[in-house]
């Protein structure tokens, strides 16, 4: 049996105790959350969030791109989050590639170079959350961007930590 067919057949186990009655698309702590895909970090657990406590946009690096802007906004406008949770890890593959490699590799191997940006970012992962703090601030589609807040998650660890975003203007911390 593939592991494909060992996921379906999961799938319909867990369709066989399934309940849809009382299931809302809002999340129960008006929270959404952008972290990167990496299998080794289980959100849900390190969280301690349980099924309907929030959205979680996930994608390499955990950064924010136009895409997960877009997936902010829907989540705000139309699902009723309001806070923002950004998380990046050490030992991350987006530290371990440069975009003009990864983009000249794919080339070689497709005779096509992408036409989005694969966000490689150096090996301050607390810089690259700083970053994508400040796109989400400067985003003026997402209604609640004020709330965003960044951590690292050390693989090496298991602990999460909290990272100053940086602020300017008259308000800033």
């Amino acid at each position: 049996m593939s592991v494909i067919e060992d996921l379906v057949a999961n799938a319909e186990r867990y369709a066989e105790d399934y309940e849809y009655e009382g299931l809302k698309s809002e999340p129960r702590l008006r929270l959404a959350i952008v972290a990167c895909m990496d299998a080794r970090f289980d959100v849900w657990r390190v969280l301690g969030l349980e099924y309907g406590d929030a959205h979680v946009i996930r994608n390499a690096g955990g950064v924010v791109t136009a895409d997960t802007r877009r997936s902010l906004a829907i989540s705000q406008r139309v699902l009723d989050t309001t806070d923002i949770m950004i998380i990046h890890h050490t030992d991350c593959g987006s530290t371990k590639i440069t975009e003009d490699a990864f983009r000249e590799s794919v080339y070689q191997d497709t005779g096509i170079r992408p036409e989005w940006a694969a966000e490689a970012f150096p090996k301050d992962v607390d810089a690259d959350v700083v970053q994508s703090i400040a796109r989400v601030r400067a985003d003026e589609l997402i209604p609640h961007r004020e709330r965003v807040h960044g951590f690292v998650w050390e693989v090496e660890t298991g602990r999460l930590r909290r990272v100053a975003a940086r602020r300017s203007g008259p308000d800033a911390v």
